[in-house]
């Protein structure tokens, strides 16, 4: 245990356990009636959503499946990109070219990825989908 200082080791002016610090403005008469509390503050409540950083641009378009990975026709290979469709949004690493400029097809997703996006019946091939790359 350690022993509190002694006397000649105390600075001028300390307190002691029984010491009130009252404020100088204040008389000591409102002080009895109000002590004041420690102030509240009141935090913004948060969401359970996901944050993403803000995408460098985006792309609109037509979307297929393809069973071979992601592939998308303007972006280099290891590109990372989030699609959204009206089924929802994925995040993937483009794997590779993809569909030619001719069909009007913006990426060619892997087979499951497109039917989570797409949100559409299993016979359908293709849908609207905006991808941001990052």
């Amino acid at each position: 245990m350690v022993e509190p200082p002694d006397p000649a080791l105390r600075s001028a002016g300390h307190l002691q356990d029984g010491d009130l610090l009252v404020e100088p403005v204040l008389d000591v008469e409102s002080l009895s009636t109000a002590i004041p509390s420690r102030p509240r503050v009141r935090q913004p409540a948060t969401s359970p959503g996901i944050a993403y950083k803000p995408a460098r641009y985006t792309l609109t378009g037509l979307a297929t499946f393809y069973d071979h990975g992601t592939t998308a026709m303007r972006l280099p290979r290891g590109t990372i990109i989030r699609v959204c469709g009206a089924g929802g949004c994925v995040e993937r690493v483009v794997t590779d070219y993809g569909p030619s400029k001719r069909g009007g097809r913006l990426i060619d997703l892997y087979r499951p990825d497109f039917f989570a996006v797409c949100g559409c019946a299993s016979w359908e091939g293709v849908t609207r989908v905006t991808v941001y790359v990052y």
